[in-house]
C-alpha cells in the first residue's frame, strides 16, 4: 500500500501544503498593508512637504526658544528623526517597487 511512489507523493503533497499555508498568510498580510498604504503614502507626502515647506525649520525654531508646551509631543522636530523615518519610507518604496519588478 506505501509504495515508494506513494511515499513520494505524500512527501510533496505536505510540503505544497506548508508552502500553500505560508502562501495563505502571506497573501492575508499583504492583503492588510496595501489597505494601509494609502495611509503611508498620504502621511509620507504630508511630511515630506512640511519638511520642504520650511514649516518644519519655523517650528523647530520656535521649539528651541521654548515658545512651545514642554509636554507638547514632538518627536517630528528631532533634528535626525523626520529626516530618517523620510528615508526609511523611501527605501521601503525603492524595495516594493522591485519586489514587483521580479514578478
Amino acid at each position: 500500500m506505501n509504495s515508494i511512489k506513494t511515499k513520494r507523493a505524500i512527501s510533496r503533497i505536505t510540503e505544497m501544503e506548508e508552502k500553500f499555508d505560508a502562501l495563505q498568510q502571506s497573501v492575508r498580510a499583504l492583503e492588510d498593508a496595501i489597505t494601509q498604504s494609502q495611509d503611508f503614502r498620504d502621511n509620507y507626502k504630508a511630511l515630506k512637504k512640511y519638511m520642504d515647506s520650511g514649516k518644519w525649520l519655523k517650528d523647530y525654531e520656535t521649539d528651541e526658544k521654548g515658545e512651545l508646551p514642554p509636554d507638547l509631543k514632538r518627536g517630528v522636530l528631532s533634528q535626525d528623526g523626520l529626516y530618517d523615518l523620510l528615508q526609511d519610507a523611501s527605501d521601503v518604496i525603492i524595495s516594493l517597487k522591485g519586489l514587483t519588478k521580479r514578478q
